[in-house]
């Protein structure tokens, strides 16, 4: 490949510019229903986990709430006009699923709810950018929730409807389906930490949720299949622990936190089973009853890409005492919360060096090509696509209106670079999708935290491309990395 530095000759601080990526890679950009639709109480929608979330006292920052967010329900269509003047390939959204099944109960099908969906897609494909669909993005509708939610296994009878729907509405246009968007979010920060909603602390229903998210996951691909009359490709996205270890016992701990965060997905979805250490490591929580003949088998589906997000690394020690100490909730990659492997010996994510973003996670590069590497050196034949990578920063509107952001486009810059050493290394990495291409609701942090390369005025809902959006397309369109 001409014009193309291999890792050995890059810069230590993966600040290479001029990287030429191959042709058909994918440069996109990614966002998620509850961060910004709003019409939160429009035509059909009816509440979901973080409508009931976000407006419980004392939950998020502010009591901001995605009633409104980014008003992307209204405005969609100049929203797709933006991600065309933008070059994007291809654009990442999630399906609100409270939209499309209002009352699980009675499984009917709101069309209207469909209908909105049905037009973005055609928006999109007119202006010549993939529709990549997410299932599920951690609305769960609340009368699910109410019934139990992903701790009871009912609610994948539910999804698996769901999935069907939406196979017969959009299957013959969507170029991606994604089933779920990180899961390890959804069950331990939701169930186990309480930090997302529905707010819960429970460490047995966050490992029944594990299990019913994977098992979710591989009903909603053979209902994908059966209804899709497309050729659509089919993912899952996976929020991935880059562990650093420390103390004694750092080995151990970096096992425990990779069996729990990452092996808890991969493991069944990629190879048909669950790991017996992570087995024996949560014996004193849960006998893991809840795995039924025909599970594994179920939820081990063919896919043709995994979704990889990537923010920072997470460093571990093990840790004796009678209660561990208390984390912040996470988001993302970053590791929130301490694990409870089972022993009296347990594990604690302790704070990294910086330099820090805006969330307090470390801006560290090297993880993101450490990680491609793993999961191409483990899933060798699996292709991949890093369906998520920003940073939230502070940013600053200038006397003109414009946004420098010349933090964020640093953060792309080494991270990209390093996306394209892994390339270069031999790993089958498809493309890269920033998060996000719109400030949003943030979830725990409301609009506190700005990870948008368009920058969005709440009050007015004005969108302004901050230099980063300039610098992606410049990347988007001649596919060769631009200097910061």
């Amino acid at each position: 490949m001409s014009g193309v530095q291999n890792a050995a000759q890059g810069s230590t601080d993966y600040r290479d510019a001029g990287l030429a990526f191959p042709p058909g890679f994918t440069f996109g950009s990614a966002t998620a229903s509850y961060q910004v639709e709003g019409a939160f109480d429009e035509d059909g929608r009816t509440p979901s986990i973080w409508d009931t979330f976000a407006k419980t006292p004392g939950r998020v920052w502010n009591g901001d709430t995605g009633d409104v967010a980014c008003d992307h329900y209204h405005r969609w269509e100049s929203d797709l006009d933006l991600m065309a003047s933008l070059g994007l390939d291809a654009y990442r959204f999630s399906i609100a699923w409270s939209r499309i099944v209002p009352d699980p109960a009675t499984g009917a099908v709101n069309q209207a709810g469909v209908d909105f969906y049905s037009r973005l897609v055609d928006g999109l494909l007119a202006r010549g950018i993939k529709p990549v669909a997410t299932l599920y993005h951690w609305d769960l509708p609340q009368t699910l929730e109410d019934a139990g939610g992903w701790a009871v296994r009912s609610t994948t009878d539910v999804f698996e409807h769901y999935a069907a729907v939406m196979g017969a509405a959009l299957g013959d246009r969507v170029h991606t389906w994604t089933t779920l968007n990180e899961p390890w979010c959804s069950a331990y920060l939701g169930y186990g930490q309480g930090g997302h909603a529905p707010g819960r602390h429970e460490p047995a229903a966050a490992l029944a949720a594990v299990h019913h998210l994977n098992l979710a996951h591989g009903r909603a691909l053979q209902a994908l299949r059966a209804t899709s009359t497309g050729s659509p490709q089919y993912s899952a996205t996976l929020n991935f622990h880059v562990l650093r270890g420390v103390g004694d016992g750092a080995d151990e701990a970096m096992r425990r936190i990779d069996a729990l965060a990452n092996r808890a997905f991969t493991s069944p979805m990629l190879r048909g089973e669950y790991d017996a250490d992570l087995l024996e490591d949560t014996r004193s929580v849960t006998d893991w009853s809840f795995v039924q003949d025909g599970d594994l088998a179920t939820i081990h589906q063919p896919i043709d890409v995994l979704g990889v997000n990537y923010y920072s690394t997470a460093t571990v020690r093990l840790w004796d005492g009678l209660s561990p100490k208390q984390m912040n909730d996470g988001h993302k990659g970053a590791a929130g919360g301490t694990a409870w492997p089972g022993s009296d010996q347990l594990v604690e994510f302790v704070e990294q060096p910086g330099p820090y973003t805006e969330m307090g996670w470390n801006i560290a590069p090297e993880g993101l090509e450490e990680l491609l590497l793993s999961l191409s050196e483990q899933f060798p034949e699996q292709p991949l696509m890093i369906t998520e990578n920003g940073a939230a920063f502070a940013d600053e509107v200038a006397a003109d209106g414009s946004i420098d952001d010349a933090d964020r486009v640093d953060y792309l810059r080494r991270h990209l670079t390093a996306a394209h050493r892994a390339l270069q290394a031999g790993v089958d990495l498809r493309g890269y999708f920033v998060w996000s291409l719109l400030d949003n609701f943030e979830w725990g942090y409301g609009y506190a935290k700005r990870f948008g390369i368009v920058r969005v005025d709440f009050d007015t809902l004005e969108r302004t491309p901050k230099r980063s959006a300039h610098w992606f397309r410049e990347l988007a369109t001649t596919h060769v990395l631009p200097v910061g």
